[in-house]
């Protein structure tokens, strides 16, 4: 049986629920270390992230209309 969380304690619900997603979140950073492609700089990053977020903000405005 599942073993409760306290919601005020924990955004899972369960132990076995942030049990997963720990070993999910270590194996993707792992991932991202044994990565053997070129580093990005931080500055670099954030400007595609922004320039991605940007253009899907755009596209929400342009399906409310």
């Amino acid at each position: 049986m599942p073993t409760p969380l306290d919601p005020i304690v924990s955004e899972f619900a369960t132990v076995e629920e942030a049990e997963a997603y720990d070993q999910w979140f270590r194996a993707k950073i792992q991932a991202a270390r044994d990565n053997p492609g070129p580093l990005i700089p931080h500055d670099e990053a954030m400007s595609r992230i922004r320039k991605k977020l940007q253009a899907r903000i755009r596209e929400q405005e342009k399906l409310r209309k």
